[in-house]
């Protein structure tokens, strides 16, 4: 069992973070040196599509234990999710996701329209690729339990869209706000997750400086661990962008939470075979 002592995870957890007291202070690493462009390519990867579970106003990462203490989040994958959640509770839970021993559990702000009116989402993909220039060799998963979370609740600029970025759909184009989308396609949320993990804690106190981004396919000497770079797309339908924000604030403010309770043999499996391999995979 993955128990939690004090602030800090002892063990093994994920980037937690969509609490509004989260630090404004960026990931060590700042952001990618380039964003991760579309789902397809030669580099190895494997995807899995998980479509919306729930929202509720919880977040068991910065607010653990704390029903109702958070702002409005969509929350996918794993379908029992709570405030109270454990580690063991979500490892021995269900899942939307098409693969079904991905049982971790990812959530973001609520989009809302300029009504206040929240945008039920479509679905969502999580994107499992190494960063750019890292030697796939050197991958491991990520331990047990990690907890992350990628981008800021508090920013009031645009981020760098290699950390978020909103596009029409799957195109290829980013940017750092919403687009107008025509032929019938809603607006995708892209968050990139940070790559490199310092090798000893699954969670820190502001949920963000136990992980690094990369730079120039190294990860630096204080995050010695190459891991996974998580790409999670969250697509909505079609929708106005005049006035859109989310739950968290400003339409700047997006971000994204993963906490990894994967079944830990198939994950292993999957870096293994499809990522170390250079394999893309197929989703589900």
């Amino acid at each position: 069992m993955i128990a939690r002592t004090g602030a800090v995870l002892v063990g093994v957890t994920a980037l937690a973070g969509c609490g509004d007291a989260e630090s404004s202070r960026p990931q060590s690493g700042a952001a990618p040196d380039q964003p991760l462009q579309g789902p397809q390519g030669a580099v190895g990867q494997f995807a899995v599509e998980c479509p919306w579970s729930h929202s509720s106003f919880d977040d068991p990462i910065v607010h653990p234990g704390h029903a109702g203490a958070s702002h409005r989040h969509d929350f996918f994958g794993n379908t029992t999710t709570a405030a109270d959640s454990t580690y063991d509770d979500l490892l021995g839970g269900s899942t939307t996701c098409d693969q079904r021993l991905d049982t971790a559990s990812y959530w973001a702000p609520s989009l809302l329209a300029a009504d206040g009116a929240p945008v039920a989402p479509l679905g969502a993909t999580a994107y499992y690729r190494a960063g750019v220039g890292i030697d796939e060799a050197l991958l491991e998963p990520y331990p047990a339990g990690l907890m992350m979370v990628a981008g800021s609740a508090t920013a009031r600029s645009p981020q760098p869209i290699s950390v978020v970025a909103w596009a029409c759909g799957s195109g290829g184009q980013r940017h750092a706000s919403p687009p107008t989308c025509a032929g019938g396609v809603g607006p995708r949320l892209l968050v990139t997750f940070p790559d490199c993990w310092d090798g000893r804690r699954i969670d820190s106190d502001d949920h963000q400086i136990h992980v690094s981004y990369s730079h120039q396919g190294a990860c630096p000497d204080t995050h010695p661990t190459a891991i996974p770079q998580l790409q999670f797309a969250i697509d909505y339908p079609p929708t106005d962008p005049e006035g859109l924000s989310l739950a968290s604030g400003p339409i700047e403010t997006a971000h994204a939470d993963f906490w990894n309770t994967w079944n830990q043999d198939k994950l292993a499996t999957e870096v293994d075979l499809c990522l170390r391999q250079q394999h893309v995979c197929s989703l589900g």
